[in-house]
């Protein structure tokens, strides 16, 4: 018998194993397939997990090739389009494709598998069974039968929405690529076993042009921050296409609940696939339509080696298949901007939204809320909710020195402490550790001073200022995802706001000189889109206040469009070479590998570095870090050359335990934030 043998992609965090590795398949082992999981065998006695890429009837390799030992399970979850985006993006990234993978594939669930393939041998049963039932014999019409696998029935179509009707007809069959800015507002949309939810437009607007691919039997993978955003396009979705056809991917579910989502995903046909982040590498052979919601919420960056954004995830895997693009939001990110002014992207705008913006200074005696949100609050509460959005959840979001000033920091790790409710005991902010003993390391004092109004303080005040009206919060602690229309005054901290039925009778946007006096590359984009996200919340003809801000950055709310903004800030990054005008790379590590890794990568044209200047590290370790500016056009070059000096130091022996010699992350937002 012929010998076989096949190419495996280890399940390893090394940078030394990100290559493929060829393996002869036993005679007697059945099952090995492309996509399925297998056990292999390293070095010594050790054993790994990978999965298998491809299969040949000739070796690659001339050497010595060992067997592989066994097949995990034998259902394909690794597809090629999977793996050629997970190979396509840690290339880009100068990372791993088996770091990308174990985002991208969720873990083994036995169970689940066992009923698909039981389902899987079914439906070829039946399928061989057909012709044979049939042979010799015609079917009238009234015999006639569906087939075991034949998709459900077209769900009917929504009523037509005013604010998003007609939505760009055509996009998917054309292959569009759209920056697309979505109106706010929020939309009625039926619920299955019946009744209604209300939901954002955008969500509305997004669930039209999923239903372009899925009529085409077609996938369409939607990309959202949170769940929050998530629940909305489910409704959204399940209202325009069916409950039957849309899949949601999400770290929140239950393991068995994600993966069965994953398997129905492998199995293909019309589907509007929804999730977060990871949801960007979901299996879709047939991908019409990829849509990103809120490309400039940090989010959607993953926080995992090789820190790939979702955004630029959905970039290659677009390139590889041709579909159709949608970048959407309420706010137009500088990224997005950039995309339309280098002519990859089209511009689009979808909705109207009449909401009147009123931007108000602080009073000088320090009323955290002016006159005119006032007036606009008890105006709107006359027959609908009022959104009041603040910076901070608890009561006292810092604490310092009663006696001498100095802020109160945490003994433990040094941050800041804050207080969660009224006489509540002290804690750390980061590591959540209470400080009921707190002294003053500067005049050994024990008198601690609240600074700042957090989301509960703020309540409280409102609900003295108002009487008789009830006042609820949501924040991280306190979730609220939907409310009904009931008078009532709702503070949440940003990123946290119910739906209202109907939406909002006011917003009102606190705290916005807090949040544009912090340092940062992105502050002002980022409070913009913030802003505009609760904006879209209010109904129609509600009042927005925007208060303690003035400036141009006010323009990008009172105005129809924040594009004009976006064009602004993109302008004056690209005179200063800051991103997203430019790409960018971290150099971290040791002194004599971040010196090697800097002049290998001193060749490339377009290049300029920024340091080296000493890092942050455990005690003992010296380390230092360089920031590399470069054109995109040279990003293939530097991932290369990146990647080239982070494998050779990591073939240096160190010491276990001690941090890697060298850390190269391209596309590192880290360093800006103190900008």
């Amino acid at each position: 018998m012929t010998a076989r043998y096949a190419r495996v992609v280890v399940d390893s965090r090394l940078p030394q194993l990100d290559r493929l590795f060829e393996y002869r398949i036993p005679p007697a082992l059945e099952g090995v397939a492309p996509g399925v999981r297998v056990r292999v065998p390293l070095r010594g006695d050790r054993t790994a997990a990978g999965y298998v890429v491809e299969v040949a009837d000739a070796r690659a390799w001339e050497g010595e090739v060992a067997d592989i030992e066994a097949v995990v399970s034998p259902v394909p979850v690794l597809r090629p389009e999977v793996w050629a985006l997970a190979r396509a993006v840690a290339d880009r990234a100068a990372g791993g494709a088996a770091d990308v993978l174990r985002v991208a594939i969720p873990g083994r669930q036995a169970r689940v598998e066992k009923a698909w393939l039981a389902r899987a041998a079914e439906g070829a049963a039946a399928e061989a069974a057909e012709p044979a039932a049939t042979e010799g014999a015609e079917l009238t019409e009234t015999d006639a039968s569906p087939e075991p696998d034949a998709p459900p029935e077209s769900p009917a179509p929504l009523e037509p929405d005013d604010a998003s009707a007609p939505l760009l007809p055509g996009l998917v069959e054309a292959r569009r690529k759209v920056a697309l800015e979505c109106a706010g507002g929020v939309a009625e949309v039926p619920v299955a076993g019946g009744g209604t939810a209300w939901v954002g437009r955008w969500a509305v607007a997004l669930a039209g042009l999923a239903r372009q691919a899925v009529e085409r039997g077609e996938q369409a993978i939607l990309v959202v921050p949170d769940h929050r955003e998530q629940r909305q396009l489910r409704l959204a979705l399940e209202a325009a296409v069916g409950e039957e056809r849309v899949v949601e991917l999400d770290a929140r579910q239950r393991n068995p609940e994600r993966y069965a989502g994953f398997l129905r995903c492998v199995d293909g046909g019309g589907l509007a696939i929804i999730g977060p982040r990871s949801a960007v590498y979901a299996p879709a052979a047939d991908l019409g339509l990829l849509v990103v919601w809120e490309d400039g919420d940090p989010l959607l960056a993953e926080p995992l080696s090789p820190w790939v954004h979702a955004r630029d995830a959905a970039l290659v895997r677009q390139g590889q298949t041709g579909c159709a693009l949608v970048i959407a939001g309420h706010a137009r990110s500088t990224d997005a901007e950039r995309l339309v002014e280098v002519g990859f992207l089209e511009h689009e705008r979808v909705g109207a939204h009449r909401v009147r913006v009123l931007p108000t200074a602080l009073a000088d005696d320090g009323r955290r809320v002016p006159a005119a949100a006032f007036h606009a609050a008890r105006e709107a509460l006359a027959s609908r909710p009022v959104l009041v959005q603040v910076a901070r959840p608890g009561h006292a979001p810092g604490l310092r020195c009663g006696d001498c000033g100095t802020r109160a920091r945490c003994a433990a790790c040094g941050g800041p402490l804050g207080q969660r409710t009224r006489g509540g005991q002290p804690g750390c902010r980061l590591c959540g550790r209470l400080a009921a003993a707190w002294r003053c390391p500067s005049c050994h004092g024990i008198r601690l001073v609240e600074v700042g109004r957090g989301s509960t303080r703020i309540a409280e005040e409102l609900g003295r200022a108002i009487p008789g009206v009830p006042v609820v919060v949501a924040d991280g602690e306190h979730e609220r995802l939907t409310l009904d229309a009931r008078p009532r005054i709702v503070v949440a901290t940003r990123g946290a706001e119910p739906v209202a039925d109907g939406g909002y009778g006011a917003v009102l946007l606190l705290d916005g000189d807090s949040l544009l006096a912090r340092e940062g590359l992105r502050v002002a984009e980022e409070a913009v889109r913030q802003w505009a996200t609760a904006r879209a919340l209010a109904a129609e003809g509600a009042t927005v206040v925007l208060a303690g801000v003035i400036g141009p950055t006010v323009g990008a709310l009172t105005g129809d469009t924040t594009v004009p903004f976006a064009k602004a800030e993109l302008a004056e990054r690209r005179s200063l070479r800051f991103p997203p005008a430019v790409r960018t790379a971290s150099v971290v590590g040791h002194p004599d590998a971040v010196a090697e890794a800097l002049e290998a990568l001193a060749g490339i044209e377009h290049l300029d570095v920024l340091g080296p200047v000493p890092a942050e590290g455990a005690p003992g370790d010296r380390l230092e870090r360089a920031i590399v500016r470069f054109a995109y056009a040279d990003g293939a070059h530097v991932a290369g050359v990146a990647r080239g000096r982070v494998l050779a130091a990591a073939a240096r022996p160190r010491k276990p335990g001690a941090p890697p010699r060298l850390r190269i992350r391209l596309d590192d937002p880290e360093p800006f934030d103190g900008l």
